[in-house]
């Protein structure tokens, strides 16, 4: 088992917060109404980290990609390119999991909520997405989309890309990382030949059967046959999400 998804796996690099994080290797580019719960977290307008929609007013995204002080930052929804269109809505609050630490290689509680302070105008572009209650059974069919990195090293997408990868076996996924981080139940590995999400595609969404099931997070380099991609996994952060919306 280990070696078949050795096979397969592939991955991603941590961003930290100070610096532009990025992603998706192998893709293909889509409108956003293929996945209208896609949104580009942003600094003065620069595409910083990608979020997915909960509701009209709330997001969530990755803990890594939160800055310590948020002033200039926003959200774009309903736009397929990352610079222009769609709607741009100015963040009220953001609470980080309480848990969430940085680590030499990696992340652990790597999830945050947005509350905006407008709310946004749903259509077929801005839609939200409902958060799993389960984790996805082993090869279990996923995507993952962002405007990041098209390679290790390689340049941005300004235009939305999408993949196909499969959700690993966990067991085989903490064998992989074992020197470098314990990958724990709360996170959920996801792999494809040829595909993964990379830098700048962090706090996006990985969705399968019509949830979002993982938040990008961290990996070791993109589309690396060796290492899976990580993500949080939602269905074991769920009650704190909740939690959180109520909350913040």
């Amino acid at each position: 088992m280990f070696t078949q998804w050795i096979l397969l796996i592939s991955s991603f690099i941590l961003a930290a917060s100070e610096r532009t994080p990025e992603r998706i290797v192998g893709g293909y580019s889509v409108p956003i109404s293929s996945v209208p719960w896609q949104a580009s977290l942003q600094k003065f307008g620069t595409h910083k980290c990608g979020a997915a929609i909960y509701s009209d007013q709330i997001l969530i995204t990755a803990a890594h990609c939160i800055p310590r002080r948020y002033f200039g930052y926003s959200v774009r929804v309903g736009a397929t390119n990352r610079n222009f269109g769609g709607q741009v809505a100015r963040i009220a609050n953001i609470i980080a999991h309480e848990g969430y630490r940085r680590l030499p290689f990696g992340a652990i509680n790597d999830v945050a909520v947005i509350r905006l302070k407008t709310r946004l105008q749903m259509d077929d572009t801005v839609r939200p997405i409902p958060l799993a209650d389960s984790t996805p059974v082993m090869g279990s069919s996923a995507s993952v989309s962002g405007w990041g990195s098209v390679g290790y090293n390689q340049h941005e997408s300004d235009i939305l890309l999408e993949t196909t990868v499969a959700i690993a076996d966990w067991n085989s996924c903490r064998y992989s990382y074992r020197h470098l981080i314990d990958i724990t139940k709360d996170m959920i590995c996801a792999a494809g030949p040829g595909k993964d999400s990379c830098y700048a595609d962090s706090g996006g969404p990985l969705v399968s059967d019509g949830k979002l099931v993982g938040i990008v997070s961290f990996g070791e380099g993109c589309a690396n046959p060796d290492y899976p991609g990580v993500y949080a996994n939602v269905a074991e952060y769920k009650p704190w999400i909740l939690n959180a919306i109520q909350r913040i």
